[in-house]
């Protein structure tokens, strides 16, 4: 049996991971069916189950693939700056339904937050180092708790989500970050 070069199998991967995200992004957990994943990455199960152990490890993989990418940002450029990228090209953005699915998650199973919370540290610690690197630059008010900003910060973030996810008018929604921008900033006198 020949080998496959890493090149392949990183290839194949990501090849998984984009049609399971546009499947669960489509059809939630529960409706990204075996077949349907199989639709989406135009594979078969068994290539598809010989990266992932299974449907909880490919949507975990998923779901740290794209906190991966919004940390990359938010490191850089802040939490809001990923809302504003959200904002001006939703269809970029497949994995929106994603993160309501992992939300949704969460509440109901004990065994997936296990394995997210784990998994999650990245973006909140990518966020968290930024906080702390403008509020010491003297550009983040003072006055509340780096952790209750990142809170904020969160929550601003799942409303945007729902809102994006589930098709409802983003009109108005770049003053919204506006003003969610100014409401962290320090005061200037």
């Amino acid at each position: 049996m020949p080998k496959v070069s890493d090149d392949h199998l990183a290839a194949r991967r990501s090849q998984i991971l984009d049609g399971a995200r546009r499947c669960f992004a489509e059809y939630g957990y529960e409706g990204a069916t075996v077949r349907r994943l199989e639709e989406a990455t135009s594979l078969s199960r068994g290539a598809i189950f010989h990266h992932f152990k299974d449907k909880d490890g490919l949507f975990l993989a998923l779901a740290r693939d794209d906190a991966r990418r919004m940390a990359d940002v938010a490191a850089e450029q802040g939490l809001v700056q990923v809302m504003r990228d959200m904002l001006a090209a939703p269809d970029q953005f497949d994995w929106l339904g994603t993160r309501l699915e992992i939300a949704r998650r969460l509440k109901t199973d004990a065994e997936f937050r296990a394995g997210w919370s784990e998994r999650s540290v990245e973006l909140q610690d990518a966020v968290l180092s930024r906080l702390e690197r403008q509020k010491s630059a003297g550009r983040l008010r003072d006055d509340v708790p780096t952790a209750v900003l990142l809170g904020y910060l969160d929550l601003v973030m799942d409303g945007l989500v729902t809102r994006i996810a589930s098709g409802q008018g983003t009109e108005n929604l770049s003053a919204v970050l506006d003003l969610v921008e100014e409401s962290v900033r320090r005061d200037r006198p």
